[in-house]
């Protein structure tokens, strides 16, 4: 894994770890909800159309 990868991650684990310091689960529970609605939109996008259920 290259060095900008690695401080791309290090710094959103930090990014989480200040979140959950300041007692901002709420904001944190929305950045992952539209996370992962965006990860099954792209899943959807490069499934072919005869495989989703």
């Amino acid at each position: 894994m290259s060095n900008e990868i690695e401080h791309f991650f290090e710094r959103q684990e930090e990014a989480v770890s200040l979140m959950f310091l300041e007692n901002k689960a709420d904001e944190l529970t929305d950045i992952l909800v539209a996370a992962l609605e965006e990860a099954f939109e792209i899943l959807l996008e490069s499934a072919p159309a005869g495989t989703v259920h």
